[in-house]
């Protein structure tokens, strides 16, 4: 079975050796294309990221919202008086 391809190899190979090669450890700072392809590298990892917190803080509200809506409905639920009829044991009004 193939395994699927690593999320982070794009990340690996733009850090690897510090971010740098170690053929000419100087050489890229030098070159203006090279520099401003870097930038675009970053640019590119700094919107994933941005989009994958997003993704995060969205995931983290919506079990936040379930939570209290557990809570609410436990809540409700406890607090009805002893004796009281349960909600879901009503009759249809139209069979009477």
């Amino acid at each position: 079975m193939n395994q699927p391809p690593d999320p982070f190899e794009f990340l690996k190979n733009l850090w690897g050796p510090m971010g740098l090669p170690l053929a000419g450890l100087m050489a890229p700072a030098l070159i203006p294309d090279e520099i401003e392809r870097r930038i675009a590298e970053l640019k590119s990892v700094e919107n994933w990221l941005n989009m994958n917190l997003n993704v995060l803080r969205l995931t983290i509200q919506g079990l936040e919202m379930q939570k209290a809506g557990l809570a609410a409905m436990q809540n409700a639920a406890g607090s009805a008086p002893p004796g009281a009829p349960d909600p879901g044991d009503r009759e249809d009004p139209s069979k009477k």
